[in-house]
């Protein structure tokens, strides 16, 4: 307890003299810096006062208007001596200094005046026939000395003042923390023996402390007896609590497991969602070149009905068989060229719905997977004035997951055109892939809208969507991450600058890696 108490006495003192140590060091540092500006400004203003009035009193080599203009500034005691000299003569023009007992006498150019000194040239603008009038005429120069006594004076001063504020602190600090801590101490020297001998016994019963006390230290005294009281029951009650805490952690391991079975439902619900939304797009647009195709064959079959009734009446003409020729040629090449769109919608359709359909890996060229994909998607973006460039080689082949590269694709594509264009916008979504070694590099850009900066660390997040309520799940961009770096081993990155567009950066490896069967 005692060396507690003294260790507290010292930090305190300690801390109060550093405490006002720096403070009056600041102090004296700012009276200092105030006494070293006061003293420039009164030197300027001499230095000034003299380069005004004297020049013209020394042009007229008017000595007694000199003599009183010197006084004047010799009032100041910071001034010691004022020297004018004249450039028209050779020696002292007029001087005055301060002697020993502080009076103003007169000084010559053997007076050795203390102090530092300050120079300065006058110049008089007057009228002199041989030189130009607005030019300033050097007369003379003159000579200040200031002294710095009466700064010392004065933090020299102030400096013992602060000494002896720290030193009466300090006493009557120690002298207050000694009674103060005697006051504290004693009690707790009690309050410490009664706890040792609590802690020491070896019954399990409680035995409270005497509640004499009616001061602060009686209500800890009579705190530490109702924490005995209570800590029994605590006890019981923590035990009872680890028995439900045991089971509540089986419920919630079981309801974690039910959760991440509803996100993957909810994940593959999603994938379908976007699938049966390709079928029933490929299908619209399917209906166009079949419908055409249709109405080619019909038109044609009446041309042929017309020409074989012509034929049986008798003699044909020549300009029923050559309209019928023109017919029969535009109606061929109208269903030569629908029908082969149609094919080649079905079966970009097929192949991409096959991928998406199962899981099956098989090796496969990129750029003509990703123009498939782009194929299979354009019934939503022939609604848009958004272009997709793709820039890849042709010779990039993959050994991986189809299905799961074209939802990545096709995640990302209708997330742009969901988030980063309005409905009537115009905009390029441009994606580049390379290969280094038995990587591909994969950049997905748009120019569009971008994202917020507080929502970029978010858009991988499940369930979170800036169109809640409006159609957006929230899945989208999380599927694609979990793909790219569950299913393919790879990494995805984002950066978005609000109105300038959102680019992702992909990577994954060329041959993917095996999935292990459950």
């Amino acid at each position: 307890m005692h060396r507690i108490h003294v260790r507290l006495v010292v930090m305190f003192v300690v801390i109060v003299t550093v405490i006002l140590t720096l403070s009056g060091a600041f102090s004296q540092y700012q009276l200092s810096q105030e006494l070293e500006r006061r003293d420039a400004q009164l030197r300027h203003g001499v230095i000034t006062r003299l380069q005004i009035s004297l020049p013209s009193a020394l042009w007229n080599l008017d000595k007694p208007k000199v003599d009183s203009l010197l006084e004047a500034e010799m009032l100041p005691p910071e001034v010691l001596g004022i020297r004018v000299y004249d450039t028209t003569s050779i020696g002292l023009f007029s001087g005055k200094m301060r002697d020993r007992a502080g009076q103003i006498v007169a000084a010559d150019a053997a007076s050795d005046i203390p102090g530092t000194s300050l120079a300065a040239t006058l110049t008089f603008r007057g009228v002199d026939p041989d030189r130009d009038s607005d030019k300033p005429i050097p007369v003379g120069r003159v000579q200040v000395n200031f002294s710095r006594e009466q700064i010392n004076a004065a933090l020299a001063t102030d400096l013992i003042r602060k000494v002896a504020e720290i030193l009466v602190l300090d006493i009557v600090l120690l002298l207050a923390l000694s009674y103060s801590l005697k006051m504290v101490f004693e009690p707790l020297k009690q309050l410490r023996d009664g706890l040792f001998d609590l802690a020491t016994r070896d019954t399990d019963e409680v035995v409270e402390l005497p509640e004499g006390r009616r001061d602060e230290f009686g209500e800890v005294v009579r705190g530490f007896n109702r924490i005995q009281r209570k800590l029994k029951s605590i006890i019981e009650s923590t035990r009872r609590a680890e028995d439900e805490a045991r089971h509540a952690s089986a419920r919630t391991a079981q309801a974690l497991q039910d959760l991440r079975q509803a996100q993957d439902s909810l994940v593959q619900a999603e994938r379908l969602a976007s699938l049966g939304g390709l079928v029933a797009g490929v299908a619209h647009e399917i209906n166009t070149p079949v419908g055409i195709t249709l109405t080619s064959a019909s038109v044609l079959l009446d041309a042929t009905r017309h020409i074989q009734q012509a034929i049986d009446a008798g003699p044909v003409k020549r300009s029923d068989i050559l309209r019928y020729l023109e017919t029969a040629s535009e109606g061929s090449r109208l269903i030569m060229s629908n029908a082969d769109r149609a094919a080649h919608l079905i079966q970009s359709f097929k192949q991409i719905a096959v991928d998406q359909t199962n899981e099956m890996r098989r090796p496969f060229k990129l750029k003509e997977y990703i123009d498939e994909i782009i194929m299979s998607l354009h019934p939503r973006l022939k609604h848009t004035q958004i272009q997709v460039v793709v820039g890849c080689a042709d010779t990039i082949e993959l050994d991986s997951y189809p299905g799961a590269f074209a939802q990545i694709i096709t995640n990302l594509t209708l997330n742009a055109l969901t988030h980063a264009y309005d409905a009537n916008s115009t905009g390029t979504i441009r994606i580049d892939a390379t290969q280094d070694g038995d990587k591909i590099a994969l950049t997905f850009c748009d120019d569009g809208k971008g994202i917020p900066a507080e929502n970029v660390d978010k858009i991988f997040d499940p369930f979170f969507t800036t169109l809640r309520g409006r159609g957006g799940t929230g899945l989208g961009l999380n599927i694609v991450y979990n793909l790219i770096v569950k299913q393919f081993g790879g990494t995805i990155d984002v950066e978005s600058t609000l109105g300038q567009g959102t680019s992702f950066s992909i990577h994954i490896p060329r041959v993917a890696p095996r999935q292990e069967k459950a």
